[in-house]
């Protein structure tokens, strides 16, 4: 009870330093819009890329939300298969978990969000469209990075640190392996309700498209980099002359180090944090709010203790499917948090059952 009490009046805490955090870069870019005499929401509205790339870098980033990201998935993927890092883990079960997971969103939900968004915005908000296009590329890149990735790590935070949310991201910490396959293993719900591409498509129709397209390829790129059993991240804690750099990525970016490590299966060996590390881009929300550890180790295994294994179809739709696994989490009666913590509430239910009892017996 005083661990819950605690975690919710840091949440509070935290909630209040957010919303600093998420008008730093716009009070940043008018502070330096005064300095510099600049007006540029007096100029034609023109929004473009701000720089030059090969053709080829061009065509993957301009097409990363159709075949561009698909592409460098595959490749990555089949990289992790050549090396052999999924081993026997990768069953039938989880292998079906891992593929509907990935089209749902991607066939379905997707397309659904921006087609609806596209039909409803020039309704709901007539004198708003491609008001925004008067910002500076990069100034608008900063922006979307901020709040679009602070709101993700609160969204994510809370569905570890809020009980009767667990269930709906459980689906993606119950792989026990790490790598390209389970980077989009999600519920449709939490899916649904946190889909990148509402941002995308609202940013879009404001005026800020290309940006919110850059800031959505770089952060898919790192966070399936992040997800890869390939430990990219190793040269810069092996090499002394990197350690520098390795000092500063750690604490920018997620790397397979730390994020690794809010996979794992236990919180109490000194490397796993699942209970932390909650960064999907930026791993420096954990510095700013302490939810982070850095150990730059690996864990040795991965997922949840109390997995059952359950059937794909629950743990893709929970709870529209259920699991027939008795005593899952995702099963009809199943509890709200299985494992170690479900197991220490039952025994403070017996406790006080006792208490009970024995109050009972000397009156």
């Amino acid at each position: 009870m005083a661990q819950q009490k605690q975690a919710s009046l840091n949440i509070r805490r935290d909630a209040l330093i957010s919303v600093g955090i998420y008008l730093l870069p716009i009070v940043l870019m008018f502070i330096v819009f005064s300095i510099t005499g600049q007006k540029p929401w007096l100029k034609p509205a023109t929004e473009s890329i701000s720089f030059k790339a090969p053709k080829i870098i061009e065509d993957v980033f301009k097409n990363l939300r159709t075949w561009g990201l698909p592409a460098i998935t595959l490749v990555l993927g089949i990289l992790e298969f050549s090396f052999g890092l999924y081993g026997k883990k990768w069953t039938k079960n989880n292998i079906l978990t891992d593929v509907a997971c990935y089209f749902l969103p991607h066939v379905i939900v997707r397309p659904a969000v921006v087609f609806f968004s596209l039909k409803l915005l020039p309704l709901l908000l007539p004198a708003l469209a491609n008001k925004f296009e008067w910002v500076p590329f990069w100034w608008a890149c900063l922006i979307i990075a901020i709040a679009d990735d602070l709101t993700q790590y609160w969204y994510h935070r809370l569905h570890h640190q809020v009980r009767w949310l667990w269930r709906f991201h459980r689906t993606h910490h119950s792989a026990p392996y790490m790598g390209m396959a389970m980077a989009s293993r999600q519920n449709i719900i939490y899916t649904i309700f946190f889909s990148q591409i509402y941002l995308t498509a609202a940013l879009t129709y404001l005026g800020l498209g290309y940006a919110a397209l850059f800031v959505g390829g770089v952060k898919s790129l790192i966070t399936l980099g992040a997800h890869s059993s390939i430990p990219w991240d190793k040269p810069f804690y092996k090499y002394k002359a990197l350690h520098p750099v390795a000092w500063v990525l750690e604490r920018l970016i997620s790397t397979p180090a730390t994020h690794h490590a809010h996979h794992a299966d236990t919180d109490g060996d000194g490397v796993g944090h699942y209970k932390g590390n909650f960064g999907n881009m930026f791993f420096l929300w954990d510095i700013i709010f302490r939810t982070g550890i850095i150990t730059r180790k690996y864990p040795q295994s991965f997922g949840i203790k109390h997995y059952k294994e359950e059937e794909w179809y629950a743990q893709v739709l929970w709870p529209i499917f259920k699991s027939k696994k008795p005593g899952s989490e995702l099963s009809a009666n199943g509890p709200v948090v299985g494992g170690e913590e479900s197991e220490e509430k039952h025994l403070q239910q017996n406790e006080k059952l006792s208490q009970l009892q024995s109050a009972f017996q000397l009156n």
